[in-house]
């Protein structure tokens, strides 16, 4: 089964890296160690985009990397215009600020006051505060199953209300955070009721015009708009165009183009009060709300991150987006005015991983730099060699620490080969990520896909058995094994729903790990006869292994309760975490 999500020269990347770490030892300067950090990612696929840093609000470093446009070989520049994707939550949540500072908003009344038409029963008691945190239970309308089928259409902004206005609230507004950017259309929506303007009219005029961002924008895909970068997605060693989204569908929560350049203006106006009074700004950088290990704001994620590889921390205000062939990330630093802003147009770039290792380059503490691509350099070797060469290539690199193996790359890969018909390379890198990830039932689906190719049709219906026991909902297992004529209804355990109930509940982790939240908190409850868990704004199905053991089929976690003592039940996760139900 081939993700929706998810050429590298991997010997060269090896040798940048070598060099890399060589100039770090000689001294070398901050922007030096940024370019070579940058462009280690660049050589190993996983960045292709625009960076900028500041230091003491000052800009020390602004480049592109790879292409804005891979068919016509245009790079990427400091004004290459990305899509911000939900960075752009927190420029609707200053549009809402600047109009309760003028008196137009009331951050506490129910949104019913603003939007009449909004169904009663849930809209009188949902608030603005509530959709500017994530805490107003309104089902997050990108999940929907139509979602996907959508992303060509054209919405206005009432289109897009009533696809979820009528929901069931998941939750009591004000009961927890759960990511939602239905909430980020309703305050579009909300704007332009009270404005009686366009969402786009109100960014320009209260914002971009103001700050001279010139380079950003509201994006309409049928205007033409120089320098602005296309969005791609890495399937194995190639890229592809990304999927199609009319910019109507994200609207308020997600429809910003803007540049790295234009960041840092939005960035150093931030410090002042030039968008809004002081005290409405700190409302933005408040933390009104827990959001797993850190808080949120009003359209800011806020905690603490490391400096580099060091277990010591520094705290941030900051925001990721991800939207079709991008992704993105502005973090801002406000205790020396610091800033790093990441803007990706190949989609799924690990800007976490890399922003860490940029504050680590700010204070002058160790990084790291990031591993080679295994999946990427088994497949340079299977293009180049003979099958019995690159094994024997696997085989020397195999236990070097200069190599990471990572699910969605060893599939892509194994999808890229199994498409030009080599079978047998195909197969060998599904094989590899089995035995990588032996509780995902998404690599016993390839593997068992590869060896149907191969002819081997008794071990390519274990591997697809494997695949509908950690998922139950494998349509492209469960139509394999019908076809053999297996009855499928006697692979899926059943656990009585009386013994689902008593593990539901919330459970505390009792041994963090260092540097982690030391109050994470996991929620299960039963519906239905299956057991959901519920971790953040993150909620998931777990698929029974035995009456104990569970599953969580998106990442192959392992979740075994002991409840051996009905008073005192405890929760291992992923076999080294351990967690006591407390509620």
């Amino acid at each position: 089964m081939i993700p929706y999500r998810k050429t590298v020269r991997t010997i060269f990347a090896f040798i940048v890296s070598a060099i890399s770490i060589l100039n770090v030892a000689c001294g070398q300067s901050k922007n030096e160690k940024i370019e070579n950090l940058i462009n280690v990612y660049l050589k190993n696929g996983k960045f292709n985009g625009s960076v900028l840093l500041a230091e003491k609000g000052n800009v020390i470093y602004k480049n592109g990397f790879g292409m804005a446009n891979m068919e016509w070989k245009i790079p990427n520049r400091p004004d290459t215009k990305f899509r911000l994707a939900s960075v752009t939550k927190q420029f609707t949540s200053m549009l809402i600020l600047q109009l309760v500072s003028e008196n137009k908003l009331k951050l506490d009344v129910p949104i019913t006051t603003y939007l009449p038409d909004y169904p009663h029963k849930t809209g009188d008691i949902i608030t603005i505060h509530h959709l500017l945190t994530h805490t107003s239970g309104i089902p997050n309308y990108t999940s929907f199953p139509v979602f996907h089928e959508m992303m060509r259409d054209t919405y206005t902004p009432t289109d897009m209300v009533k696809l979820f206005a009528d929901s069931t609230l998941e939750f009591t507004p004000g009961e927890r955070f759960s990511y939602s950017n239905s909430g980020y259309i309703l305050l579009g929506c909300i704007i332009e009721k009270v404005c009686g303007d366009t969402y786009e009219h109100e960014l320009q005029k209260r914002i971009f015009g103001p700050l001279k961002m010139i380079n950003s924008g509201y994006e309409h895909v049928d205007v033409v708009t120089n320098n602005r970068a296309a969005g791609y997605y890495r399937i194995g060693t190639s890229f592809q165009n990304s999927g199609y989204i009319d910019m109507s569908v994200p609207f308020s929560a997600g429809a910003i183009y803007s540049t790295v350049e234009d960041m840092y203006l939005w960035d150093q106006a931030l410090y002042t009060e030039k968008l809004l009074p002081k005290k409405y700004m700190d409302l933005l950088f408040s933390k009104h709300i827990p959001d797993h290990d850190n808080s949120y704001g009003y359209g800011w994620q806020l905690g603490d991150m490391r400096i580099g590889n060091t277990q010591n921390k520094v705290y941030t205000i900051s925001h990721s987006g991800f939207i079709n062939g991008f992704n993105t990330q502005i973090t801002r630093i406000p205790s020396d005015k610091s800033l790093i802003v990441l803007l990706n147009n190949t989609g799924g770039a690990p800007l976490d991983e890399m922003t860490t290792a940029l504050i680590g380059i700010l204070y002058d503490q160790p990084y790291d730099l990031p591993k080679n691509s295994l999946a990427y350099a088994l497949s340079e070797q299977f293009e180049k060699n003979d099958f019995d060469a690159a094994v024997s290539y696997y085989k020397k690199i195999k236990d070097s620490n200069d190599y990471r193996i990572d699910e969605n790359e060893m599939n892509s890969s194994g999808y890229e080969f199994l498409g030009k018909g080599k079978i047998k390379e195909a197969a060998f890198l599904f094989k590899l990520n089995v035995d990588a990830f032996p509780n995902s039932f998404n690599v016993y689906d390839s593997y068992g896909e590869a060896l149907l190719a191969l002819g081997n049709k008794k071990e390519a219906i274990e591997n697809y058995t494997k695949s509908v026991q950690l998922n139950p909902g494998s349509k492209a297992g469960l139509r394999v094994l019908k076809e053999a004529g297996i009855n499928t209804d006697t692979l899926i355990k059943k656990v009585p729903i009386e013994f689902l109930k008593l593990l539901e509940g919330e459970y505390v982790i009792l041994n963090p790990p260092s540097g982690s939240d030391k109050y994470w908190k996991i929620k299960f409850n039963e519906l239905q006869g299956e057991l959901f868990g519920q971790d953040g704004g993150y909620r998931y199905k777990l698929v029974p292994l035995s009456d104990h053991e569970f599953v969580n089929p998106d990442d192959g976690a392992s979740l075994i309760f002991d409840a051996s003592d009905k008073t005192a039940i405890t929760m291992m996760f992923a076999r080294k975490f351990k967690f006591k139900k407390v509620i």
